[in-house]
């Protein structure tokens, strides 16, 4: 009974997003109760924190990029877009033109690569987030960050995630930046 419940939310979620769940679908039938325990984690994703709309989400495209799992990234950019953030301003996020984002998405941006690379800059950038959002914002930014990952990681482990080749935004095929996010630089200890 659990399974048949779930695989229909699975179907619900699949059919509302045009996406492919398989691997929750191959969760739910290696063992129910690991999908329920994955579902406490995607929590994450939706605290918001006072955040402004731009900064969330460049957080959470970056971090998903940096992971390369293309239905992911597309998945991030239509709930974006479903949330009313501009097809301009995620196409700027996803090439990295930051003379074409807004402010908030430029520091979100910049935050959540410095973040991704361990680079000491991050430090300043934290402290920037939270004297323009706060610091509820910046735990979501985190959170953002987090579950950005959280997603192409569980998929490329169980052996369904695929690599971004192309993604469409605002009905327009954007070209895919290889390495947006720099490697993390190698430990002086």
């Amino acid at each position: 009974m659990l399974r048949w419940l779930l695989k229909r939310q699975i179907a619900a979620f699949e059919r509302k997003w045009n996406y492919d769940a398989s691997y929750m679908r191959e969760l739910i039938d290696i063992d129910p109760w690991a999908m329920l325990a994955f579902g406490k984690l995607q929590a994450l994703g939706r605290y918001r924190g006072g955040a402004p709309v731009n900064a969330y989400t460049a957080a959470g495209l970056v971090a998903v990029m940096a992971e390369d799992c293309g239905p992911c990234t597309q998945l991030g950019i239509i709930m974006a877009e479903k949330e009313g953030v501009d097809p301009k301003v995620l196409r700027a996020i996803v090439t990295r033109d930051f003379a074409a984002m807004p402010p908030e998405a430029v520091l979100a941006t910049r935050f959540a690569e410095a973040t991704l690379r361990h680079a000491p800059e991050a430090d300043e950038l934290r402290e920037e987030v939270v004297r323009n959002f706060g610091r509820r914002a910046l735990v979501a930014l985190s959170f953002a960050i987090l579950s950005g990952r959280m997603y192409p990681t569980i998929k490329y482990a169980l052996g369904h995630g695929r690599t971004c080749t192309r993604l469409e935004i605002g009905g327009e095929t954007v070209p895919v930046m290889r390495d947006v996010t720099p490697p993390r630089r190698a430990s002086a200890a």
